[in-house]
């Protein structure tokens, strides 16, 4: 049996990977008893340790802060959300994020966009990448890499597809 959170999944999470149980989360259930309300950026993701054996995010990431403040105290919100990826996933689960990306001038036409997204971005999360600086700055994991790519059907969009180890 293999389960799947999709983050920022509105009313039909998806489901790449062709998993059993499918999840959500959003700021609504949309009706679906599937999916749990949470704010990731304040609260986390609501399910427990090694619960998934993948975690998507579509066009989500762009949207979580690099860096907030939340009653007088400093927080990192993007790094907090990968570290709860992390902790959701099974050992050995699969994340797989789209997103728009840098250098293409869509990714800052929407102004919810507050996180910009480059090639180079997820070296911060992998083992051989820049790990050292993603844990100093509180990323809580390891991923490995497994794929980064563009997608071609979708311009202008980033695909990262990172392991757990």
């Amino acid at each position: 049996m293999t389960r799947t959170l999709d983050l920022g999944s509105g009313s039909e999470p998806k489901n790449p990977f062709g998993a059993d149980e499918v999840y959500g989360v959003d700021l609504d259930t949309f009706g679906n008893e599937n999916i749990r309300i949470a704010d990731v950026i304040i609260n986390g993701i609501p399910f427990e340790d090694d619960y998934f054996d993948y975690v998507t995010g579509y066009d989500f990431i762009e949207h979580i802060p690099r860096l907030l403040y939340i009653d007088g105290k400093r927080r990192a919100p993007f790094m907090e959300l990968m570290s709860e990826i992390w902790r959701v996933l099974k050992p050995g689960g699969t994340l797989k994020t789209h997103t728009p990306a840098v250098p293409y001038s869509q990714t800052f036409q929407d102004p919810t966009h507050v996180n910009f997204i480059t090639e180079a971005t997820v070296s911060y999360f992998i083992v051989g990448g820049m790990i050292e600086l993603g844990n100093l700055y509180g990323f809580d994991g390891q991923f490995e890499l497994l794929n980064q790519y563009w997608d071609q059907a979708v311009p202008y969009h980033l695909v990262w597809e990172l392991k757990k180890v």
